[in-house]
C-alpha cells in the first residue's frame, strides 16, 4: 500500500468515526477526494485503491484529468463556476456544487438540455458572511435561486454547500455548518423538497461538519499531502 493510499484508509476511517460520533451511519457521509492540482498518476492511485468520487475546483484542470478507463469515476466539480465554462462543466461533471446564481443556473439548464442530461447540482451559500468567498447570501437570495432551480427542466437541486473560514473555532464552525443545515431544512419545508445532500468540511474541519449533519466532505490535502502552487497542472 502506497503513503497516498495509508493516507485515504486514514481518512476513511476518520469519517466514519466522525459519523459514529454523531450517532449517524457511516454510509452516509461520502468521501469526496479533492485532486486540485495533483496529477493524474496519483487519482488513478486512488482509484486503485476503491475511491470512486473525485472532486476539481476548475473546469479547465478537470478536463486534463479524466483518466482513460476509468467510467466509474464520478465527478465533481467544487470551484468557483464562470458562466462561459457552464457548457464544459455539465459535459464533465456530474455534480455541480458551486452554483450561486440565476444567471448560472440558466446556463448550465441550457447546456444540460442540449446534452440530454439532468444536471446535478448543490446551491453554494455563504454562510459566513466573508467577504472573500462566493456563494448566496442571505435567505431571501437563497429561496429566491433555489425556487428557479426547481422550475428548471435539467437541473436537479440536491441540496447545498458552503466553505467555513479558514482558521474558524469549534463555535464558529458549529455556527457555519449548522447554519447551512437550518437553511436546507427551510427549503425542504419551504417547497415540500428533499434535498438530501450537505456538501462541507474540508480536510481540516471535517469531523465539525458530519457532527451537523455533511453528506459530502471534500478532501484533498489529508489524502494527498500539502499541495505545491507552483505547480498547476
Amino acid at each position: 500500500m502506497t503513503q497516498l493510499q495509508e493516507n485515504l484508509e486514514r481518512v476513511r476511517a476518520n469519517v466514519a468515526a466522525a459519523a459514529e460520533k454523531a450517532g449517524r451511519d457511516p454510509r452516509s457521509v461520502r468521501l469526496l477526494a479533492v485532486s486540485k492540482t495533483f496529477p493524474v498518476a496519483d487519482i488513478l492511485e486512488a482509484h486503485e485503491a476503491g475511491q470512486l468520487e473525485f472532486g476539481e475546483n476548475r473546469v479547465q484542470e478537470l478536463e486534463t484529468k479524466v483518466p482513460d478507463g476509468t467510467p466509474d469515476i464520478i465527478w465533481h466539480l467544487i470551484g468557483h463556476l464562470q458562466s462561459n465554462k457552464a457548457e464544459k462543466a455539465v459535459e464533465l461533471a456530474e455534480y455541480i456544487h458551486s452554483v450561486d446564481s440565476v444567471k448560472l443556473l440558466n446556463k448550465i439548464d441550457a447546456a444540460a438540455a442540449k446534452h440530454g442530461k439532468i444536471q446535478k447540482i448543490l446551491l453554494e451559500v455563504n454562510v459566513s458572511g466573508e467577504e472573500s468567498k462566493f456563494g448566496l447570501s442571505g435567505w431571501d437570495a437563497l429561496r429566491e435561486t433555489a425556487e428557479h432551480a426547481l422550475a428548471l427542466s435539467n437541473i436537479q437541486l440536491l441540496g447545498l454547500m458552503t466553505m467555513a473560514p479558514l482558521d474558524a473555532d469549534a463555535a464558529v464552525l458549529h455556527t457555519t455548518f449548522g447554519g447551512l443545515r437550518e437553511f436546507r431544512d427551510r427549503l425542504e419545508r419551504e417547497f415540500s423538497v428533499a434535498l438530501p445532500e450537505l456538501s462541507m468540511g474540508m480536510s481540516h474541519d471535517y469531523a465539525a461538519a458530519i457532527a451537523e449533519g455533511a453528506t459530502i466532505v471534500r478532501v484533498g490535502t489529508a489524502i494527498y499531502g500539502a499541495r505545491d502552487y507552483s505547480k498547476k497542472a
